[in-house]
């Protein structure tokens, strides 16, 4: 990437980011629901006649640690793609996509950084997008700035003022639809200096999807505005689609360190992140990377909208699955799982009793 040169201010054409967030919605209502009429009266996706892609993310998915750099300005352009994936066996869905992925690209920045954000919406596309950032101050977190119709692009500069795991979304009404058809993220700001080392990183995100058709349902679905108003969703997932992260499993070795950053899009429900056979030694339930993380629990509660992450090192190897604790979700499609490579310890655990001395009985295996 070429070296970047700040941009000059643009005084006559600043928007006051003072006073009720609200001023801007109304024309914002406008320009959306004139793009939804067009797209409601439109000849629905066809579902492509080979196989239709797999849009989830794999967890592996996200840049490395930014290590110690001064402030820089980081140039970041997103597209919105409008495209049919895969949902679950047999059936697709047409997504609402940041770069023909869900979730969105992991950003990874450091304190300091100013970002300036080039939205650029495909010509392809039916609706007008946008992209709000939780890490951002003003503009609704770039949401008043960035709403672009189908073939332009806008231009949203802000400066990471405050470290801190965030999300990202597209802002445009009906922002829950927006959201559950797949416009979301994580944006990660860096404290001065980084994180601390990891051996692995993993990028993992909860949401919901609503389909007018049942769960279980085959063929191309459609998106259900009323079941959204209604929070009745027919399938909770996993970056984006049922069995997402089976197909793209996170895998590690026993002993390595890893740390899980983890975003709840909702947009309606919160999540509660669990490893079945793990203990998280370290969670931010908050996303915050300045306060001390907590120590030694099963879960990690997060609301929607909201983020947080977690570090442990798996003790023995084998499958710990990977779910909300809220266990009903894993009939409508959420679930996945983390492979630990390497020798088992049955000094910790294994199936069988202990020896009457109270040793453990070595396995067999």
């Amino acid at each position: 990437m070429p070296t970047p040169s700040l941009m000059p201010p643009r005084q006559k054409h600043r928007t006051p980011t003072s006073g009720p967030a609200f001023l801007f919605i109304p024309s914002l209502l406008a320009l959306a629901l004139s793009f939804f009429a067009f797209a409601a009266s439109a000849d629905p996706p066809a579902a492509s006649d080979g196989a239709v892609p797999d849009i989830s993310r794999d967890p592996s998915d996200l840049p490395g640690p930014l290590g110690k750099r001064p402030p820089k300005l980081v140039k970041v352009t997103l597209h919105t793609i409008e495209r049919e994936g895969k949902l679950a066996e047999g059936a697709s869905f047409p997504y609402w996509t940041f770069d023909g992925q869900v979730p969105g690209p992991f950003l990874r920045v450091r304190v300091g950084d100013t970002l300036e954000i080039h939205l650029a919406n495909d010509p392809k596309s039916r609706m007008v997008h946008s992209v709000d950032f939780h890490a951002a101050w003003g503009f609704s977190g770039g949401a008043a700035a960035t709403q672009t119709i189908p073939g332009q692009e806008k231009v949203f500069t802000f400066r990471a003022l405050n470290p801190g795991l965030y999300l990202y979304h597209c802002g445009t009404p009906m922002v829950a639809q927006h959201i559950a058809n797949g416009m979301y993220g994580l944006i990660l700001v860096e404290p001065v200096g980084g994180l601390p080392k990891v051996d692995r990183e993993f990028y993992v995100m909860e949401a919901e999807i609503y389909t007018s058709a049942p769960i279980g349902s085959r063929g191309p679905q459609t998106s259900d505005l009323t079941k959204i108003l209604r929070s009745e969703p027919e399938y909770f997932v996993f970056n984006g689609s049922v069995g997402a992260l089976s197909r793209h499993p996170l895998r590690a070795n026993a002993g390595e360190k890893i740390r899980i950053y983890f975003g709840n899009a909702g947009p309606n429900f919160s999540s509660n992140l669990h490893l079945l056979g793990a203990v998280l030694e370290h969670i931010s339930p908050d996303g915050s990377v300045l306060s001390p993380l907590r120590e030694n629990t099963c879960s990690l509660f997060v609301p929607a909208g909201g983020s947080g992450f977690l570090e442990f090192a798996p003790k023995v190897s084998g499958r710990y699955p990977l779910m909300d604790h809220f266990f009903a979700r894993m009939e409508k499609g959420l679930g996945g799982e983390l492979i630990v490579e390497g020798p088992s310890d049955p000094a910790i655990s294994h199936e069988g009793p202990a020896t009457p001395s109270g040793k453990t009985k070595r396995s067999s295996r």
